[in-house]
């Protein structure tokens, strides 16, 4: 079965940064896009980044455009989202989620993780 596993949240002060990382199993990794989205509480889903499964089709919610990379690694089926000067306003739990296709939609996905907390505070 499909299984997604986060991993690297934890508490970082604002300015530093986390690597998150999202085991796969249960499917072709490099064929599926992937994506992360996050949701602090009491607030909805927020989209924060996708890719395609040939590793283009970037995308970047402008909340975190030039501060986060997503990339992958077909070789371990893993997907990575690196967060560079995180904010207080990042703080929320981050999972990863499984596209239907190799090509990325906002909101399209089959699957998602239980999410790995990210808190950003001093």
């Amino acid at each position: 079965q499909v299984q997604l596993v986060e991993s690297g949240g934890g508490l970082a002060q604002p300015g530093r940064s986390l690597k998150l990382s999202c085991v796969t199993s249960g499917f072709t990794f490099s064929d599926y896009s992937m994506s992360w989205a996050r949701q602090a509480p009491g607030k909805g889903l927020e989209w924060v980044s996708g890719i395609y499964g040939d590793g283009t089709g970037l995308w970047y919610a402008d909340s975190v455009k030039g501060r986060f990379t997503i990339s992958r690694d077909d070789a371990k089926n893993t997907l990575y989202l690196q967060m560079n000067s995180l904010k207080p306003e990042d703080t929320a739990l981050y999972s990863c989620a499984k596209g239907q296709f190799s090509t990325w939609s906002l909101g399209s996905y089959d699957y998602r993780g239980q999410g790995t907390q990210v808190t950003v505070a001093s």
